[in-house]
């Protein structure tokens, strides 16, 4: 046994079910009380903490999953990052693994978790050792002070393994994964108080700091710019669930027959976004780890990847990879040409990322032509008027996987970029992600309604 196994087989995991299909109360149970802890934890302060200088990221918590100061400050980060670095490694082919086995799959999975783990301990210490979340500065220099930060890397330790079995347990007992639930959970949050929240604000304690109290609010007292702001994002945030649910739905329909039994047909779906919200995630937690990374180093003494006022980068490698608000900026008249600047290259760098991310996900998913081609052909389908060889199905589905894999990444991309730049009440990215989310733990929840409702269904599936 290999030292990969070794280590695999020391990791603790969550059983599957033993029936090969779930009730849909049971789905729906283990997805909702999944959640619920998920939002309990995000509540449990970490013991020991003196300053969280992350708490002015919200937006870099929303993408992670996280709740900077709290047992989960990691969210779905280590998870992220270790897909990210297999993707890469088996896209360039230095880790080469047969993806079309059975043993294959687990050992690439098995070897994302141990990759897990250990990206969860090291931005345990990254974030603690670099001033990220640390103990308060009244203990620097004592004993207490080391023991307070190996406490800290203890609890986030902790609490990104059992993000980890959480997000197992949502993939093998719930409905879609617990790193997309999670995801949607928090910008959905983030969502209804934007929005609904008629509390002051902090920064005008006249107005409500919810978009739409402050809308009419600002209207009854002639504050025409501040009215502009607040329709402004409850429109884009509109605009852009909108055009996601539309692309959501576009999808290309291959015709196919069951090869043995004549009259019985069906159509199989290629989606517009093929590889759905993965690229995105990919690239926006990418970026997120960069900020905070470049955040990391700029407290530490050493601003390699730029400075920053507040959450905003000012200078450096960051502030080219960072979103303007761009509506805002034309309203309050504090539009310059830089911004266009930042816009082009943030847009460029989210399409073309979520394209090469795409790529490769569509390489080591068994989403490929290839594997496609072959699943179609063990479930006793072919295409009509075409011989039952999988040569030929794979060099047809080759004509729409392929256009779609990078067309539907650069547009995913794009669609990110473009809700990120006009000031919706989530970060776009979140936004998109969310809808993406939803939309496709909709469908599923509908297919397993479906089949509990009708047991003809669940037979003809199987």
């Amino acid at each position: 046994m290999s030292i990969l196994d070794t280590l695999i087989s020391f990791l603790p995991e969550v059983k599957g079910p033993t029936q090969k299909k779930l009730a849909f109360k049971q789905k729906l149970k283990w997805t909702a009380v999944t959640l619920v802890v998920f939002f309990i934890m995000g509540l449990v302060p970490l013991a020991g903490l003196g300053e969280n200088s992350l708490q002015q990221f919200e937006f870099l918590s929303i993408i992670l999953g996280a709740s900077f100061g709290s047992i989960v400050s990691l969210g779905i980060g280590p998870i992220v990052t270790s897909s990210i670095v297999l993707q890469l490694l088996s896209g360039t082919g230095i880790l080469n693994m047969d993806m079309t086995s059975p043993e294959g799959r687990q050992r690439f999975q098995g070897l994302q978790k141990v990759m897990a783990v250990g990206f969860t301990l090291l931005e345990a210490f990254i974030y603690v050792l670099m001033g990220g979340l640390a103990p308060s500065a009244a203990y620097a220099g004592t004993s207490l002070y080391g023991m307070l930060q190996g406490l800290l890397i203890v609890q986030l330790f902790i609490g990104g393994i059992l993000i980890l079995w959480m997000d197992e347990v949502v993939s093998k007992w719930g409905f879609g994964s617990g790193v997309s639930l999670f995801i949607a959970a928090g910008v959905s949050q983030q969502i209804f108080i934007r929005a609904f929240n008629f509390l002051p604000s902090p920064t005008n304690p006249d107005i409500a700091a919810g978009a739409i109290p402050a809308l009419f609010q600002s209207l009854g007292n002639g504050d025409i710019t501040t009215a502009a702001l607040m329709l402004a994002s409850v429109v884009s945030t509109l605009v852009v669930f909108a055009v996601c649910v539309y692309c959501q739905a576009m999808k290309v329909e291959i015709p196919l027959s069951f090869g043995r039994v004549r009259g019985h047909s069906l159509r199989w779906p290629l989606n517009f976004f093929y590889t759905s919200n993965i690229p995105v995630i990919l690239v926006a937690a990418l970026l997120a780890n960069i900020q905070l990374i470049a955040t990391l180093l700029e407290n530490w003494g050493y601003p390699l990847l730029g400075t920053f006022s507040g959450n905003t980068p000012i200078s450096g490698f960051v502030f080219w990879l960072y979103a303007p608000d761009i509506v805002r900026a034309f309203i309050t008249g504090s539009f310059t040409w830089v911004n266009i600047g930042q816009a082009v290259i943030y847009a460029f760098v989210m399409a073309i990322g979520s394209m090469i991310f795409s790529i490769f996900w569509v390489q080591t998913a068994n989403m490929d032509a290839a594997s496609q081609a072959k699943q179609i052909l063990n479930s006793g389908l072919q295409i009509p008027g075409f011989r039952r060889d999988q040569r030929v199905l794979e060099r047809i589905l080759s004509r729409y996987i392929w256009p779609l894999t990078i067309v539907g990444g650069i547009s995913v991309g794009l669609l990110a970029a473009l809700a990120d730049l006009t000031g919706a009440l989530s970060q776009g990215t979140g936004i998109l992600l969310a809808v993406m989310i939803v939309y496709k733990l909709y469908e599923e929840i509908a297919k397993q309604h479906m089949m509990d409702m009708h047991p003809a269904l669940r037979k003809m599936m199987e």
